[in-house]
């Protein structure tokens, strides 16, 4: 339908029209849609300690193997026979690992701060925030997303701490020349991929229980999660109270009940898909030597300057008490 002559309006396209409207406002949303992931499953679950120095150290200690003892009436426990001599005394172990060091930093120029903006009062403020999430989001990667060993800080390279997997050197399942070594600083040599099974879980857990673990969560990728919820499907014969709550209903994978009890189990962004671990989580913390900090940097120009740091390490207080299926397929079965 034509447009009657000398009608006002505002039209959005290159042709102009007698009477065309210039002073709209713009339509912009006083809103960000951010969907970028902040849960840190592993770093958000696990203790919280205290570091005091850039090499961190703890101890564990075990018992020694359950055996028959049974000693005949008046026995003479200062004897200097081989028989009657006092028990040996077995010293606790130390161990340790390195702080790394996090950070982001910005800059915000006086008039970005100044001028009237969309979604945010203040550029400072939404950045920090922004950023803050940011390091967070690292640190959970660097914990559970790599394989490596600790790195000693050298001239110019700063320092890593073990990641988590490198940890998980006793209970362990790798396929074809996969591998995880004992020693600190070697990473994790990643074999074959193969699919992952219910029977490759369970004797995990079953190592994990034998060695006096007592896991309570499974930490997975997406695609392996969906993989347990797909193919472990015996966990459906097993029942339990429905007036637990959703997080209770056997089927779904969210709580896997085993022989020796209960898993939750957890997706994560940021963990390895290719690796499934089984934790206790009281048994992982995370040292701060410096928590997170926001630091005002010294003024330069017309702009405001922050950095944003922690500097950590990850305390396995006993890997035994955890496991993982390794060399797993990243794609759905």
């Amino acid at each position: 339908m034509a447009i009657i002559t000398n009608t006002a309006e505002y039209l959005n396209h290159a042709t102009t029209e007698t009477g065309d409207v210039a002073g709209a406002r713009e339509d912009l949303s006083d809103a960000i849609y951010d969907i970028s992931p902040t849960e840190t499953p592993f770093m958000s679950n696990i203790s919280r300690s205290k570091a005091t120095g850039v090499r961190h150290e703890w101890q564990i200690d075990s018992l020694d193997t359950a055996a028959v003892n049974a000693v005949d009436q008046g026995h003479d426990y200062l004897g200097t026979s081989t028989t009657n001599a006092i028990g040996s005394i077995s010293a606790t172990s130390r161990l340790s690992n390195v702080t790394q060091i996090s950070a982001k930093t910005l800059i915000i120029a006086g008039t970005t701060d100044a001028i009237l903006k969309a979604g945010r009062k203040s550029e400072l403020a939404y950045q920090v925030a922004k950023k803050g999430k940011e390091l967070k989001r690292d640190i959970e990667f660097n914990l559970t997303g790599v394989a490596t060993g600790e790195l000693v800080a050298v001239s110019g390279t700063g320092a890593k701490t073990r990641s988590m997997e490198n940890w998980l050197s006793t209970n362990k399942s790798h396929n074809g020349s996969g591998a995880t070594a004992t020693t600190p600083t070697t990473a994790v040599t990643d074999g074959t991929q193969r699919n992952l099974t219910e029977d490759l879980v369970r004797a995990q857990i079953q190592a994990i229980w034998s060695a006096g673990g007592d896991p309570d969560c499974i930490l997975v990728g997406p695609v392996n999660k969906q993989n347990i919820s797909s193919q472990f499907a015996g966990i459906a014969t097993l029942y339990r109270d429905a007036n637990k709550g959703p997080a209770t209903v056997v089927g779904a994978s969210d709580l896997y009940i085993h022989d020796f009890g209960e898993l939750k189990v957890v997706p994560s962004r940021f963990n390895r898909d290719r690796t499934l671990t089984i934790l206790q989580k009281d048994m992982w913390a995370l040292a701060y030597l410096r928590p997170f900090k926001i630091e005002k940097l010294a003024k330069t120009g017309d702009a405001e300057k922050r950095l944003l740091l922690a500097e950590y390490c990850l305390e396995a207080r006993n890997e035994a008490a955890s496991g993982k299926v390794a060399d797993l397929t990243t794609s759905l079965i």
